[in-house]
């Protein structure tokens, strides 16, 4: 069953005491932990507000510490710099295979069970698993309430990690987890999965009936809050998710963008063709992905493909946790493209390129040297305006035309 708790009442009084924590937050500046004993007896009475009790409290107030080793991490966390090719040869590696499949084979009557619930198969769940924490064997190793604390207090984001603190105590509150046994990612992740302690509330699943939501170490728990979760973000049930295919050496590169759809038969009449080359058939639409561009790699992808973009906003691990789940599923592995892939561009010259664009009156989003979806949108137009292949792909040769200004 679903375990759902509900804390109402006082959303209105949270949301000033959140605004009013920013505000505090930002004037203090960042590196100053001087005023976290006042920072920790404000939150402490906020979280009696939220209903976190005083058992709960009087265990986990002792480990709400400032950490400044988690700001150090917070600050270093390096650009997500590889291709697509680069990051699944390493990630979606055969023992992985081997693993995810021997774990579908075991499980299989559980998967079946939860794929009759909630409409997820067993390779999209198992792909994420393999992928967060080697399949439950890399969890993180850092008590998570002192690090969320620290980022609760810290002044990059304050709102989000106070309110993730406080689902944390609910946790602990509603008998989940002990104090002792939340540990995880320097950064407050969960379990098996690496949820967030908001994921962990509203989407846990006590899919074993202990009487518990455990995402540490009950597979059922696990694999059930997994599926709840992506079903929250609107997978569709029995409908395909990704289709490798082989693109032509001409055709309208602009339309190979994740936004934009278009029926089955519009992609063949293109010439796209399946992965051997045979005609491509069906009644659902897709987008033509090309990770790398018009050389590199090519899907189909299909609005259940969302769910990985909303997992996690890198467009290159969503790409190979979608790849991951078709190969579990019986994909052959990737082809490596019909031509050179141009280099990618650096994170510095990345950085340079967003801000370009950005001159130009694109929308890039954050200015933070990740080729994310709305830069890879800001680089097509851009390639349109120049009349360049407009496959999304940042190459040296646009970087240089918006140097000389174009």
């Amino acid at each position: 069953m679903i375990r759902t708790l509900v804390w109402t009442g006082l959303a209105a009084v949270i949301s000033a005491q959140l605004l009013t924590s920013g505000a505090a937050a930002a004037s203090r500046g960042c590196d100053d932990p001087g005023g976290f004993p006042a920072w920790l007896a404000d939150f402490e009475t906020e979280a009696r507000g939220a209903g976190i009790s005083e058992a709960t409290l009087d265990r986990a107030l002792p480990q709400l510490r400032y950490d400044r080793g988690i700001v150090q991490r917070d600050r270093r966390q390096g650009v997500f710099n590889q291709s697509f090719l680069e990051f699944s040869d390493r990630m979606v590696a055969a023992y992985r295979l081997k693993t995810g499949g021997q774990l579908i084979e075991k499980h299989a009557a559980l998967f079946a069970r939860i794929e009759a619930e909630y409409g997820v198969p067993g390779p999209v769940i198992v792909g994420f698993w393999g992928l967060e924490t080697d399949f439950g064997q890399n969890m993180g190793d850092l008590p998570v309430l002192p690090s969320l604390a620290t980022l609760a207090y810290d002044c990059r984001r304050p709102e989000m990690f106070r309110g993730e603190l406080i689902d944390a105590l609910k946790i602990v509150d509603r008998g989940d987890l002990t104090v002792d046994r939340m540990i995880g990612s320097w950064a407050g992740e969960l379990g098996q999965m690496q949820f967030l302690p908001r994921h962990y509330v509203d989407f846990g699943v006590d899919y074993d009936g202990d009487g518990h939501v455990d995402l540490l170490r009950s597979v059922p728990d696990v694999l059930a809050s997994t599926a709840n979760y992506i079903r929250s973000l609107g997978w569709r049930g029995h409908e395909p998710w990704m289709l490798e295919v082989h693109v032509p050496a001409e055709m309208p590169w602009e339309e190979a963008d994740i936004s934009i759809r278009h029926p089955i038969d519009y992609w063949d009449r293109l010439g796209v063709r399946g992965a051997r080359d045979e005609p491509i058939h069906g009644a659902a639409e897709a987008s033509l992905l090309l990770p790398m561009g018009r050389n590199g790699p090519a899907f189909l992808v299909y609005p259940n493909f969302d769910i990985y973009t909303e997992w996690n906003k890198s467009l290159v691990y969503a790409t190979t946790a979608s790849y991951f789940a078709t190969r579990l599923a019986g994909a052959p592995k990737v082809g490596r493209g019909r031509g050179t892939v141009p280099p990618s561009l650096s994170a510095k010259d990345t950085v340079e390129l967003q801000k370009r664009l950005a001159a130009r009156g694109y929308e890039v989003g954050d200015i933070d040297g990740k080729v994310g979806l709305q830069t890879r949108s800001a680089i097509r137009k851009a390639q349109l305006e120049f009349g360049l292949p407009a496959d999304s792909w940042p190459t040296a040769d646009l970087l240089a035309r918006l140097r000389a200004g174009g």
